[in-house]
């Protein structure tokens, strides 16, 4: 049952070291193109090849609603979280624009969203619930319901293995969904709200506050039945997204597929993660520092050094997305770049 907990992959040191090997014999100082060589050199060490690449992204955007939406916790209805699974599918969000531009598939899974049944095409539906429990007043999820959005993080990313997937990016969209992160990362840090919970959607000062005292008062219910273990407060506090982007980022260490991680939200789960399975952290790249509250903390915690700082708080993979064009250049630089000797330019000997 708790196949989360099966060993990970191990990245080669052997591509490892010839890929820092070719660094040493580009044309250019040592160490002169910084992140840029630490991430061709990480990459190539994940997929075991001296020249690594990614030409075939694989995004999935996992969705789900929050019942701590009757707390009037975010500026948006909950109706939007429906609304815009039709709009990936469509091609109209911005994740969908940034698939293209990478020539990434974008999958969209809904973990179980608020309304009538419905049919749009792209969209695969997996009602495991409509939306979780208003954890404010009882848990989010049972156990059965956490473990079974925990799958289809694990599948996702067996289609995308299966597919020769290169690379992984999870994103999430679910109305009230920052709430519910912030709720997991107190208990995951120790922190109280205050510390780690931020404007989400763009709510007014009142609400912020109003959304802070909902959490604690949802720390102080679930503190007892918690007590430091990660998976029970997932169940507790977390959301349907979370628990399947959880699951993802465990499957991607599992089976050897480097990831990239987004934003906020995506960096609780990928916490999550890596308290539940601590190997999986080595398989992590995390796309951008973005500007919701909390998340540098969370970046400190893993020990993580982004890739942009572009001040963004949309979610939906957005900015793991753009960072991919960041990490397709390492490539190439590494890749491509001509050696001294090729060069015929006189360089360090190595």
């Amino acid at each position: 049952m708790n196949w989360w907990l099966d060993a990970c992959q191990k990245p080669s040191e052997a591509a490892k070291t010839q890929a820092e090997q070719r660094q040493l014999q580009l044309t250019k100082p040592t160490g002169s193109l910084s992140e840029l060589e630490h991430v061709a050199i990480q990459l190539a060490s994940l997929q075991g090849q001296q020249q690594p690449q990614v030409n075939f992204p694989w995004i999935t955007i996992f969705a789900g609603d929050h019942g701590v939406m009757e707390e009037n916790i975010s500026a948006y209805p909950q109706a939007v979280t429906r609304q815009m699974l039709q709009n990936f599918a469509t091609g109209g969000a911005c994740i969908s624009v940034i698939a293209k531009e990478y020539n990434a598939k974008l999958q969209v899974i809904d973990c179980g969203s608020v309304g009538d049944s419905y049919d749009y095409v792209g969209v695969e539906r997996h009602c495991i619930a409509q939306g979780t429990a208003n954890f404010a007043k009882t848990v989010a999820m049972t156990e059965a319901q956490c473990q079974a959005a925990m799958q289809l993080g694990k599948e996702s990313v067996e289609q995308a293995l299966s597919q020769h997937a290169s690379i992984y990016v999870a994103g999430e969209m679910g109305i009230g969904n920052t709430c519910s992160a912030s709720a997991v990362a107190c208990f995951l840090l120790n922190e109280t709200a205050e510390k780690l919970t931020g404007v989400g959607t763009g709510i007014r000062a009142e609400q912020l506050e109003h959304k802070k005292n909902i959490i604690n008062q949802a720390l102080a219910l679930h503190q007892h039945d918690v007590h430091g273990d990660a998976f029970k407060a997932l169940c507790a506090v977390g959301g349907l997204e979370i628990a399947a982007m959880t699951g993802a980022y465990i499957r991607c260490a599992q089976v050897g597929l480097p990831m990239v991680v987004d934003g906020f939200i995506s960096t609780v789960s990928a916490l999550l993660a890596v308290r539940l399975n601590p190997n999986v952290r080595e398989w992590m790249f995390f796309g951008h520092q973005s500007a919701e509250y909390g998340h540098q903390r969370l970046l400190a915690e893993l020990n993580a050094q982004p890739l942009l700082k572009l001040n963004l708080r949309l979610g939906e993979g957005s900015g793991a997305g753009a960072s991919l064009g960041i990490i397709k250049l390492a490539c190439s630089l590494h890749n491509h770049m001509a050696t001294f000797a090729e060069a015929a330019v006189i360089g360090e000997k190595v």
